[in-house]
């Protein structure tokens, strides 16, 4: 059994413009010692998906089952919760400067956690231990800095504290959610290369939320895209990179810089993320898809296996391409192109149309 699995998850608000379906039916597993990375634009359901498993999206309508060491986490009531929560699962938030409190000493804040969950230990002994933790994750002089306050942190000092926060009861999984977001090139890659040390000595399993998909390739073992609150393909990390089927996440790997040569232009996505309130018939992409057809507005389709993925996990889309243009190379876009010859009749000649007027005026642009 998986450390953590997830099947068909679904969140939903009720909010005065109707219900918002963040999550619509996601299902996952992760194994100790993995990194599963979760990415996607803004608004695609990736942080309240692991919010909701800790219990962290009140008011929301939650379904589904999320199977951690074999006890489901949507079932536990609030003081069970708080049992797992840092002792079990630990979290690092995005913005580690509105995740710890201004008033009190960055230390205190973790020597609070580690005396929470473990009532026995000493003030003294959970200060060692703090300072410990911050000379593990790299703050250099840890016995001075662990007395000052979260605003005299660097931004990369304040995601190592959260690191260590996460660290300091050496849970079995830890959720970050876009770590890295804020920080600049040079300290996005010391903290990725920390968090990935870090967890082959503990061998801790990690969900790794970003937007970024070089994130992806420097961390990730497993990757899980998501579209408008659901998952449009599910692979590991080589496959996705080398052969994605989906034309959402062709179309991330065709937005990284570099992906397209150096003398390339990029190849930006047509269009904006779709409401959750209002979320498009058929498969939710179709409005901003170079491939669409009359199928896709229509009928959603299904995640269904579409090939072989390289390190021992399947390969799934949830798209009506066929199953083999699978890659960036010229043999998937012909299979692409005949597909899409065959399967455009009425509607989605004029939507195709509107989406190529739409990406050449952003390349103008």
């Amino acid at each position: 059994m998986s450390l953590l699995e997830v099947i068909d998850l679904k969140v939903s608000f009720n909010t005065s413009d109707g219900v918002v379906q963040a999550v619509r039916g996601i299902t996952f597993n992760v194994d100790s010692g993995r990194t599963l990375g979760i990415v996607g634009e803004s608004g695609s359901g990736k942080s309240v998906a692991t919010q909701t498993l800790l219990g962290l999206t009140p008011g929301a309508r939650v379904s589904g089952t999320a199977l951690f060491e074999g006890q489901d986490l949507l079932k536990m009531d609030g003081d069970q919760l708080r049992r797992v929560r840092g002792k079990q699962i630990g979290m690092i938030f995005q913005d580690p400067l509105s995740s710890l409190h201004p008033l009190y000493r960055v230390g205190w804040q973790i020597m609070e956690m580690i005396r929470t969950h473990e009532p026995e230990v000493t003030k003294a002994e959970a200060r060692k231990r703090t300072i410990e933790l911050l000379g593990i994750v790299g703050i250099p002089q840890a016995n001075q800095r662990v007395d000052d306050f979260p605003h005299q942190f660097s931004g990369g000092m304040r995601q190592r504290a959260m690191i260590a926060m996460a660290l300091a009861l050496n849970p079995k999984l830890i959720v970050a959610d876009e770590p890295t977001t804020a920080l600049d090139a040079t300290v996005q890659a010391q903290i990725l290369d920390l968090m990935s040390r870090l967890q082959r000595e503990f061998d801790t399993a990690l969900i790794m939320i970003t937007h970024d998909l070089g994130v992806i390739a420097d961390i990730a073992d497993d990757v899980l895209v998501m579209y408008a609150g659901k998952p449009v393909e599910q692979t590991d990390r080589r496959s996705l990179y080398y052969r994605p089927h989906h034309p959402y996440a062709k179309g991330l790997l065709e937005s990284i810089p570099g992906s397209t040569g150096a003398k390339g232009r990029l190849k930006p996505i047509p269009g904006q993320p779709p409401s959750l309130i209002n979320v498009p018939t058929g498969c939710s992409f179709h409005p901003r898809c170079a491939y669409v057809m009359d199928r896709c507005i229509t009928d959603e389709p299904p995640l269904r296996p579409v090939g072989a993925a390289t390190e021992g996990a399947g390969h799934d889309s949830a798209c009506w391409l066929p199953e083999a243009a699978l890659g960036l190379g010229s043999d998937a876009e012909q299979l692409r192109a005949k597909a899409v010859g065959e399967g455009r009749v009425g509607a989605a000649k004029q939507l195709a149309a509107r989406i190529s007027s739409d990406v050449k005026g952003t390349v103008a642009r």
